[in-house]
């Protein structure tokens, strides 16, 4: 992965960062909240089948909080792997709405088997290994970038 457009921001003795509610949203930030908090990731943007494939393969270090955004066209049943992957991932599976339904933590470096995100995806956000954990992502966290569509998302750009 090439360098990252934004500088990474710290979490600070494990509190989420704080941010405006109406921060304005970019191609290379994404904002999750939930009952635990909020939080925002710089991230790269894997919207073709190219990026998708090649992920964060080969990646050695991920700077705190940044990932990757895998955006599909529409939803369905997606699955991933860690084949060429040095860094231990979250896989964070979101629907249409940009609502998660499925959280894999600590996705093990280089394994071949298969992590199903479920159907009805189409967002996975990759973070580093435990983040999820560490900030109490779940279930029903909202997701909200520009690729969630404005007027299905569950947190809108424009809201």
């Amino acid at each position: 992965m090439g360098k990252w457009s934004v500088l990474s921001l710290v979490v600070a003795l494990g509190a989420s960062p704080v941010f405006a509610a109406d921060a304005p949203c970019r191609d290379d930030v994404i904002f999750l909240r939930g009952d635990w908090g909020n939080a925002r990731f710089a991230v790269d943007v894997a919207d073709t089948p190219e990026l998708r494939s090649r992920g964060l393969m080969f990646v050695e270090d991920m700077p705190t909080m940044t990932g990757m955004l895998f955006v599909y066209e529409y939803e369905q049943t997606v699955s991933f792997w860690m084949q060429n992957t040095l860094i231990p991932l979250d896989m964070i599976f979101a629907d249409s709405n940009g609502v998660v339904q499925r959280v894999h933590d600590n996705a093990i470096p280089g394994d071949t088997t298969s992590i199903p995100g479920g159907s009805n995806i189409q967002f996975v956000l990759e973070i580093n290994g435990g983040m999820a954990d560490r900030l109490g992502i779940d279930v029903g966290t909202e997701m909200r970038h520009p690729a969630i569509a404005d007027e299905t998302a569950s947190w809108a750009c424009g809201s």
